[in-house]
């Protein structure tokens, strides 16, 4: 994947690579001068504003995107188009494979040291730690860092929290539209059933929480209202599917 010639095709390898950092970065450092885009673009060997432009073009795919009014530069590829379907049906593959093709092309890529495992132990290990690793910056991402229900934005007191829980289905725990970033408190209260996100992306807060008796004052800690939307992610929209799965299956409504 080191091409002298910026003019040559994408490769396939070179545009999941693309794709996996497109995830990872929030819309409005989709820039050249971006460093994560300046040290991915040496590894695959395209210019930043090659990868940017790349970059640009995923975004025009991008439906919450488009919602935004936000384009892209619309002349997105057949190839760029394949790459997009491929991996929303198997994200799993995607962090999988660009990890790996990330470590082969970049020798300064070092694993931190882990407690001695060996084969399939360690394997897993490694996979779930980038998974979880990817699934995160891809949440914290698409919401620019900001909590969609408070509004709270301090990174260390947010969470990408599953809309169907990671234990659920495996097929879609890195799946970005699985998720919302909420503040530690609403994530737990989130998980607990206690709120919940309709598929119409406005909040519901479960009778239990109403029913409380300091219920009106952890109404307020929680969210503004009941039936308020949340703050929209510039990329990925949350998955209606799995809103509804939430509201059915874990809302205590």
């Amino acid at each position: 994947m080191e091409l002298s010639n910026n003019r040559k095709p994408w490769t396939k390898d070179q545009l999941k690579l693309a794709f996996y950092l497109y995830c990872q970065l929030p819309f409005g450092r989709l820039h050249s001068k971006n460093q994560r885009i300046i040290e991915t673009s040496a590894i695959i060997g395209k210019t930043p504003s090659a990868l940017a432009m790349k970059l640009v073009n995923f975004a025009s795919l991008d439906p919450a995107v488009q919602n935004r009014g936000r384009k892209g530069l619309g002349n997105a590829s057949v190839a760029d188009k394949e790459i997009w379907r491929e991996f929303h049906n198997d994200w799993e593959k995607l962090v999988t494979e660009c990890e790996t093709l990330f470590q082969n092309k970049n020798s300064s890529v070092v694993e931190k040291e882990l407690p001695d495992y060996t084969g399939e132990t360690h394997d897993a290990i490694i996979s779930v730690r980038h998974g979880q690793s990817f699934f995160r910056k891809a949440i914290l991402a698409s919401y620019q860092s900001i909590c969609c229900i408070s509004g709270v934005s301090l990174p260390q007191l947010l969470v990408a929290s599953h809309i169907i829980p990671w234990s659920e289905a495996k097929d879609i725990r890195l799946d970005p539209s699985n998720g919302l970033c909420l503040s530690a408190i609403h994530d737990k209260a989130f998980d607990k059933g206690l709120i919940t996100v309709m598929p119409d992306y406005t909040v519901r807060i479960s009778e239990e929480l109403k029913e409380n008796v300091n219920g009106s004052q952890q109404i307020r800690l929680l969210v503004l209202s009941n039936k308020q939307m949340i703050r929209l992610p510039e990329k990925f929209l949350p998955n209606k599917r799995f809103l509804d799965w939430h509201n059915k299956n874990i809302f205590k409504g």
